[in-house]
């Protein structure tokens, strides 16, 4: 059992969840880059395992989502993003895992090489993919899509925001945060003082913050954005605190609300770069120490930003004593051999520009 149904059993009774993961996912201490910075409290937990055949931090969020669509009967999901979208891809792997197809609706983005590796694997995975450049383009053709499957289906399609960040998909980080008492009751870790998450559509982060205050550890979470601010602000981290909150609280007496004081939210904004999924000299550097050091794989879009957030933390902050913990969100599965004969050309036509096209500048994958 998770140990989010452990400390309030009522919640098992109801809500919808389908066990995903390879959970919990580890704790690790890490000597050589915490050296190399200047702190040896230098912590990981390490989401790029949190699933098979796919990790990274959307397998949390997925394990409520999907088993809210098989609860209420839906023959397929219908989910967004960007070409590259980590989401969208591990909401395709398994959605068809658990009977169910997966339709992507798909914005424009800078080219990167992983952005052609999720690409391929949507195929591997038969995810019907839709590709726009505008959000304003995005929406009246989704709306059409949306009655077109509900109509040749008899079902409606079960709708996942861009992130899988609904009240529900926030609740896997909840359980995230009573994982991590847990580990720290078990001595995997000292109780951390900060704690460094990438914020993209916010529900990893708000998951957390609300997790590791209701499992009563005083740990300070850090957000870092890597989204644009009107996407990742303050007004909409605090709703979706609240409304998950209130999502847990009244499926489950037990579940008190908590405080969230002005001092609890500090985003960190210095490491966006300017634009979603453009990488910054800052962030591929942390990404080139971390894997020299500790061998981390992390890369451009999420990790290596907010890996850049601690390292400028601990060399500014002169504090040796604090416990850091940088949380994974990263999947580290290799994807080599499977996507190794798939040809682009079988993709629909807007998405070959990202496989003919240069991929910008800062990736060196």
């Amino acid at each position: 059992m998770i140990p989010l149904f452990e400390e309030h059993p009522t919640l098992k009774e109801k809500l919808p969840y389908v066990s995903l993961g390879d959970l919990p996912t580890p704790v690790k201490h890490l000597p050589r880059l915490g050296k190399e910075i200047g702190t040896d409290r230098l912590f990981l937990k390490d989401d790029g395992m949190s699933g098979t055949p796919y990790g990274g931090n959307k397998v949390r969020k997925l394990e409520f989502l999907i088993a809210d669509a098989l609860r209420k009967g839906a023959k397929e999901v219908l989910t967004f993003g960007c070409a590259g979208s980590n989401h969208a891809l591990a909401t395709a792997i398994y959605a068809k895992k658990h009977g169910l197809k997966c339709v992507s609706v798909l914005l424009t983005q800078p080219n990167a090489h992983y952005v052609r590796q999720n690409l391929l694997l949507n195929v591997v995975h038969e995810t019907e993919l839709h590709h726009y450049h505008t959000e304003g383009a995005a929406r009246p053709a989704t709306i059409l899509r949306w009655l077109f499957h509900t109509m040749r289906d008899g079902k409606l399609p079960y709708m996942i925001p861009i992130g899988g960040s609904s009240p529900l998909g926030t609740v896997g980080f909840v359980n995230a945060g009573f994982e991590l008492k847990v580990q720290i009751a078990d001595g995997a870790m000292p109780e951390p003082d900060l704690l460094f998450i990438p914020m993209g559509s916010m529900g990893t982060a708000v998951g957390l913050m609300l997790g590791v205050k209701a499992a009563g550890l005083k740990t300070r979470v850090v957000p870092v954005r890597v989204v644009p601010a009107k996407i990742g602000g303050r007004e909409k981290f605090i709703h979706l605190f609240r409304k998950t909150e209130a999502l847990l609280c009244s499926n489950d007496l037990s579940f008190q609300k908590v405080e969230i004081t002005d001092d609890d939210l500090k985003i960190e904004d210095a490491f966006f770069g300017g634009e979603y999924a453009r990488f910054t000299r800052e962030g591929m550097a942390a990404v080139e120490l971390a894997a020299k050091t500790d061998g981390l794989h992390l890369e451009g879009t999420y990790s290596g930003k907010t890996m850049a957030a601690v390292i400028d933390h601990v060399k500014k902050s002169g504090s040796k004593d604090s416990v850091i913990l940088f949380w994974n969100t990263h999947n580290t599965q290799n994807f080599s051999e499977t996507i190794k004969d798939v040809d682009y050309h079988q993709l629909p036509r807007a998405f070959h520009r990202y496989f003919e096209e240069e991929v910008q500048e800062l990736d060196r994958s």
